[in-house]
């Protein structure tokens, strides 16, 4: 495996790490992967066991947790687990440790960590060229965590040591991600979600084969991913209880962090006292002709709406907070699914200039051997 690390923009260096560009699939060599981010890795699972201890987690219960979510990962993705195994060997973590990586979002969940939530999606579906945008909202201590990897195939923006989360792949399909919180989430760890995202990356070329895969996974807990293709586009409401659909309307999807099936949303577990949701889920729909903007620069600025406009789309940090209490809008992202190509911003949308994005081009995938 041949791996080029690429440093981002100078003035981003403390806020987006690296892009890790793999000559081949990481399965293919795992443990080279995680030999180049190790230091990266350690970094991301020592922020993350500040962030358990922090919520009352302790070590034995992250490790038993971890492990669980290898073992479900396994289960339904031998493939990915044995990814992240020869990951954890490369990078000289134990396999728990990026089990209790893949599984954070299990984790926090089993804990019953509540918090303001993150994330706000939007699509518009225009002339076959989808615009999309989403903020990627969390811990400001997590920040350094952030990358992007690319292989042939499968271009996504995630966190170190973690299989995908927001991409697209060579076929055509992208994917946004928002967390959610449903009265079905419980402690018997499941699939972690990112597994399924880089899944559906991996395997699905339609919205319907994405819908399929998803419904097909063990969950404890939930979350939103919205798939895109050319032409269409719906958001997968993912929770123990099943998977809710979300299809357009008038060509516009939105998403921030609360359920909108009509089956799935009596168990919402999401505040108005404790989150933004629905302050941000009004604001993206009174916001669908800037959302639908064909300029990417204009339409992240139809995100930069913050509390004192009445709905923190974008996201700042209260520094007088302790850090696992803090939130901020951390990167600004955007698919071409048509071109295949990520463009990521490192900050929230109000930091935005037509110069400040990264741009990422997913490479055709290698041939059925």
């Amino acid at each position: 495996m041949v791996i080029t690390s690429v440093k981002l923009n100078d003035v981003a260096l403390e806020q987006f790490a690296t892009h890790r560009a793999i000559h081949t699939v990481p399965a293919e060599d795992p443990r080279a992967l995680g030999a180049a981010c190790a230091g990266d890795i350690r970094a991301a699972f020592d922020a993350y066991a500040r962030l358990f201890a922090a919520h009352g987690i302790g070590a034995e219960q992250v490790r038993a947790w971890g492990a669980a979510a290898l073992a479900a990962t396994h289960e339904w993705a031998p493939s990915l687990a044995a990814e992240i195994r020869g990951v954890a060997e490369g990078s000289g973590l134990a396999e728990w440790q990026l089990g209790a990586l893949n599984g954070r979002t299990e984790i926090l969940a089993a804990g019953a960590v509540t918090g303001e939530g993150e994330c706000s999606t939007s699509v518009v579906l225009a002339d076959g060229s989808p615009r999309t945008v989403q903020t990627w909202d969390w811990h400001d201590t997590l920040r350094a965590a952030m990358t992007v990897v690319s292989w042939p195939g499968v271009c996504t923006f995630t966190e170190a040591g973690v299989v995908g989360k927001i991409g697209v792949n060579s076929a055509g399909l992208g994917v946004h991600f928002n967390v959610l919180r449903h009265a079905s989430d419980h402690a018997d760890i499941g699939v972690p979600v990112h597994v399924v995202a880089r899944r559906i990356l991996d395997e699905a070329s339609t919205v319907e084969e994405a819908t399929d895969l998803a419904r097909s996974a063990r969950l404890s807990v939930s979350s939103v991913i919205t798939v895109v293709t050319a032409d269409r586009a719906r958001c997968l409401e993912l929770s123990p209880a099943g998977v809710g659909v979300i299809d357009p309307a008038d060509g516009v999807l939105w998403h921030a962090n609360h359920f909108l099936d009509a089956a799935l949303a009596p168990g919402e577990r999401t505040t108005e006292d404790v989150s933004t949701t629905f302050a941000r889920g009004s604001w993206l729909r009174a916001h669908t002709a800037e959302l639908g903007a064909a300029d990417l620069s204009a339409r992240a600025r139809a995100l930069c709406a913050h509390t004192e406009d009445g709905a923190a789309v974008c996201a700042h940090p209260d520094m007088s907070l302790p850090p696992h209490e803090r939130w901020e809008s951390l990167a600004t992202i955007s698919l071409d699914v048509v071109a295949g190509r990520l463009h990521v911003h490192p900050g929230g949308p109000c930091s935005v200039t037509p110069e400040s994005w990264q741009t990422f081009t997913v490479r055709p995938a290698a041939p059925a051997r």
